[in-house]
């Protein structure tokens, strides 16, 4: 009987060690969630204030310059034609993917200004009527818009059209 008492405490000690092992250090990491959630929630922590600028379209149309506008509810781009031929565009669009969605578009001016676009020209194009407040768009914020440019080719006609897709991601101002 002797020897079954002791390897019950034994056990019993193993165990409570082990309760004490996971209480403190379940307490630690507690704490640690804690600090991380509030970080979190104030902005500290926030990952897209760390990620840079961009604006990238397929390899036929080359971004060259940006600036999302909430002032005037507009996105301006320049952008050159790599497709290697002159091209007419017939369609430059742009909508967001927040919960209330964005679209905007350039207007027949805009769109004129892109009708026999030279090989290797930098054309400046912008999209109007962009509802960002109505979006939650906020100056200061970083924001992505997905661009798409529809355009056809001048030896090939309006009968083959192109679309390149695109995305500005962008500090709006």
């Amino acid at each position: 009987m002797a020897k079954k008492e002791i390897f019950a405490k034994i056990k019993n000690l193993k165990s409570q060690a082990a309760l004490e092992f996971l209480t403190t250090y379940g307490w630690a990491f507690l704490v640690i969630l804690i600090m991380v959630s509030a970080l979190a929630y104030f902005g500290i922590l926030k990952p897209s204030k760390l990620l840079p600028d961009r604006c990238i379209f397929g390899t036929e149309i080359e971004c060259q310059d940006y600036l999302m506008d909430i002032a005037n509810n507009n996105v301006q781009l320049k952008l050159k034609n790599n497709v290697g031929e002159i091209i007419t565009a017939t369609k430059v669009e742009g909508k967001s993917e927040t919960a209330t969605s964005v679209t905007c578009a350039a207007d027949a001016a805009e769109i004129a200004k892109l009708a026999n676009w030279g090989a290797s020209i930098i054309k400046d194009v912008t999209l109007s009527n962009c509802a960002y407040a109505g979006a939650g768009f906020l100056s200061g914020d970083k924001e992505k818009v997905l661009v798409t440019l529809t355009y056809y080719t001048v030896k090939g006609g309006v009968t083959y059209p192109h679309e390149v897709q695109g995305e500005v991601y962008a500090t709006a101002k």
